[in-house]
């Protein structure tokens, strides 16, 4: 996917479209941990659709639920799906970032020899 480190700087237009696929993959990571969410919320903790939307994209999001839980079993799931959300988190991130580290670090040509 990447340039190795012998080869040349992919031009702009590459990197953007390259940047572009890996937002991408990162979305539809964020849509499918909010599609478990959504079915958690919906099932397990017996909310709406528009209240199981909104409790998972806060949790998603960092903020924390919104409305109450009643049951045990949604306790646990949210609980989970807390912990789920933080690690999707860092997914995210490491996805969005590696084509700009990748470009940053082959730029300035730096390899095991130079650390």
């Amino acid at each position: 996917m990447f340039e190795r480190k012998h080869q040349k700087l992919v031009p702009a237009p590459v990197f953007i479209k390259r940047l572009f696929i890996f937002i991408g993959m990162a979305i539809l990571l964020i849509l499918s941990a909010l599609i478990i969410g959504i079915a958690g919320y919906h099932w397990i903790a017996g909310f709406n659709w528009v209240d199981a939307l909104l409790n998972a994209s806060m949790i998603l999001g960092g903020m924390g639920p919104v409305n109450p839980l009643i049951n045990t079993g949604a306790k646990i799931f949210v609980s989970g799906y807390a912990l789920f959300s933080g690690l999707v988190f860092i997914a995210v991130m490491g996805i969005v970032f590696s084509p700009i580290v990748h470009r940053m670090l082959h730029k300035f040509h730096i390899d095991d020899r130079d650390l």
